[in-house]
């Protein structure tokens, strides 16, 4: 059987396919802590694969309303949308086979182009920013990096401004193109800080002047007329919006990359 024709991601069509099309289930991702089905979505004779996460899949979380993980991954999506980076997969809110759920398109990664690593050193080389300290043997550690990399430092802003807290390794998707994807945001938008993510090499750093227009224009489109808001309010609390909003605020007020609290772990276990 021959590959579905591959769409553009961020085009009208594809955004259009996701939302409409016939989903076609071939398969579960088991890995995956909630249900996770990899399909195939066909309209007006286009075919692309997704991911979709029904709700009915969503396992219980202490911190998280039962039910609602599937909008926080469509409201990522949105805010990704808004800064015009397009670092999230298309993604949209719909029914399908058991139930509503999330449908993002399916990325395709590329090999090549490490964006992780754990080395035997106390710093970073050249072209690399150091996380922490991984125990990778037991009474041994080794230092984990992150590449110094403008699409990675992009996704630390957004996920800083939805406030991610599960950024691993493994929702890295490099994609042809020199493209980088993020997905996996069903935990985000939390009213309390749970920035828990791989990419604190920037942390307590200026924010490139980029990120601070980019800002600029999320809090404009964040108000309470903005087109932002308004697509956000129907996927998230009115409270969760008023979350959103203030750490866009803190960030421009700041001018830079936040730092770990203290309050929550920050990084992911395991980090891949």
């Amino acid at each position: 059987m021959s590959a579905p024709e591959r769409i553009p991601p961020r085009s009208v069509t594809t955004a259009e396919l996701l939302a409409r099309g016939e989903l076609t289930v071939r398969g579960q991702i088991r890995e995956a802590s909630n249900a996770v089905l990899h399909c195939s979505v066909s309209h007006d004779g286009q075919e692309a694969l997704c991911v979709y996460k029904p709700v009915r899949g969503e396992r219980p979380l202490w911190d998280f309303p039962d039910g609602t993980l599937a909008q926080r991954e469509v409201a990522a999506y949105e805010v990704s949308e808004a800064t015009g980076w397009g670092l999230v997969p298309p993604t949209v809110l719909r029914d399908g086979p058991y139930g509503e759920g999330m449908c993002q398109l399916w990325i395709e990664g590329v090999p090549g182009g490490e964006l992780l690593a754990l080395v035997d050193a106390e710093e970073p080389e050249p072209g690399w920013r150091a996380i922490g300290l991984a125990e990778v043997d037991e009474g041994r550690t080794a230092l984990l990096v992150h590449a110094d990399d403008e699409r990675l430092r992009r996704l630390a802003v957004l996920d800083a401004v939805i406030n991610n807290a599960d950024r691993k390794g493994g929702h890295l998707l490099p994609a042809e193109g020199g493209r980088l994807y993020g997905i996996d945001h069903g935990v985000t938008f939390n009213t309390e800080n749970k920035l828990r993510t791989l990419l604190w090499g920037w942390a307590g750093e200026p924010l490139t002047g980029e990120a601070v227009e980019v800002l600029k224009g999320l809090r404009e489109t964040l108000g309470p007329s903005g087109a932002l808001a308004r697509r956000l309010a129907v996927l998230i609390t009115a409270a969760e919006l008023d979350a959103t909003r203030a750490r866009v605020d803190a960030l421009l007020d700041s001018g830079k990359h936040p730092e770990p609290s203290g309050e929550w772990p920050a990084i992911p276990w395991p980090p891949v």
